[in-house]
């Protein structure tokens, strides 16, 4: 360890960009990759040339780019407020861009907890980026757990938790809406008790897969300026290379994020892209419900195989674990049938005692389910 780096980073591990590949290089194309829970479908042809003519033809390489993001945070309210049923709800105040939701969530932390005046909240299973880039800014992390059957947060020991942590308090609760691996929204009892919450205590809401659940609470955000509903260009719209998140909230939480974010934090193709897939929504979108009925062949298919438990989903996923069979290695089979499906060309997330397979094309999932039974036929339980 270098002597001037700070010594917590020792036992720290980074989040690897490609879960399932066997090094930092680029996952090959032939794999079938549904390990990251990204669309399976680039932009349109046409809307890739209206692009490179925007390159082109508009952006300057040498100038930076627009550093307020207004014209995209106007477009993108007007999103927010048609996606939820709400007329003139949300302005160009309510929203703040972000280099992929990650930097949100790392200017939050910075706004909420630095300096050893809050920790965080999280329930595992969960996306790992929250606990991640606390770790990495030096903030507690307290965890959790959930209902091993249907992923519902433990609420007894989460309210234990903010009531008993102190130096420091509890300060953000994250929950992901539907969450991640697990792809389970949240409950009647869940809401209840996040709507329960003091006000010095602020709950991050993250729709990163909003499209696919069509279940918000960006409703609620007028009546409870505590909240912070993230969501993302990364999933529905297909702009996961382009790295483009976003946030709704209360306009003095937003003008504090725009204190916390790098100037000039977004490329200007990155914004260009995210208005011009705003612009053409419609034609985006017209792929939810092919994916939406995929997952529900995936999961009717998939449960009729006898070892394995696949639970309810409202995200662009699934998730199947190991039916209990009185053996102690269950992790080493599931490990083992990981591994099986990526020799096959298969690439899902092996995370938290089961697999979360992303929803592909109708030929992915095909091969999908051929793959999987393979694999299965290849195992000793």
């Amino acid at each position: 360890m270098l002597p001037f780096i700070r010594s917590d980073l020792a036992q720290f591990t980074a989040y690897k960009p490609h879960p399932s590949s066997d090094t930092a290089d680029s996952v090959p194309t032939q794999f079938d990759r549904l390990d990251t829970n990204e669309s399976p479908y680039d932009l349109p042809p046409e809307l890739k040339e209206k692009l490179a003519w925007t390159y082109q033809q508009v952006i300057e390489t040498n100038r930076y780019p627009d550093g307020g993001h207004e014209t995209l945070k106007d477009a993108i309210a007007e999103y927010v407020n048609e996606s939820a049923a709400l007329p003139l709800s949300n302005t160009a105040a309510n929203i703040s861009v972000g280099n992929g939701s990650d930097e949100l969530i790392r200017s939050l932390l910075i706004a909420t907890c630095l300096g050893k005046e809050g920790s965080i909240l999280v329930a595992n299973p969960t996306f790992s980026m929250y606990g991640i880039l606390a770790q990495t800014l030096g903030i507690p992390v307290v965890t959790v757990g959930r209902n091993e059957t249907n992923f519902e947060i433990d609420l007894k020991a989460a309210q234990s938790a903010i009531e008993q942590t102190q130096n420091p308090p509890i300060r953000v609760v994250f929950v992901v809406h539907p969450n991640s691996p697990t792809a389970n929204s949240l409950t009647t009892a869940e809401l209840a008790w996040l709507r329960s919450l003091n006000e010095h205590i602020l709950v991050v809401i993250d729709e990163a897969y909003f499209e696919f659940s069509q279940t918000t609470l960006v409703g609620e955000l007028a009546q409870r300026p505590n909240w912070i509903v993230l969501r993302t260009f990364s999933k529905a719209f297909r702009l996961a290379s382009l790295r483009v998140g976003y946030c709704v909230a209360h306009p003095e939480a937003i003008a504090i994020l725009e204190k916390v974010r790098l100037p000039y934090n977004l490329p200007s193709f990155s914004i260009a892209a995210a208005f011009v897939a705003l612009q053409n929504r419609t034609l985006l979108l017209e792929s939810i419900p092919q994916t939406l009925s995929e997952r529900s062949k995936l999961i009717e298919i998939l449960s009729q195989q006898p070892e394995l438990q696949i639970t309810a989903s409202a995200a662009n996923f699934v998730y199947l674990r190991f039916k209990p069979n009185g053996l102690n290695s269950q992790d080493a089979v599931l490990k083992t049938f990981h591994q099986k499906l990526r020799k096959l060309g298969t690439l899902v997330r092996h995370i938290s005692g089961g697999l979360r397979i992303t929803v592909g094309t109708i030929e992915e999932n095909a091969r999908t389910v051929t793959r999987v039974q393979a694999a299965l036929g290849d195992l000793e339980f």
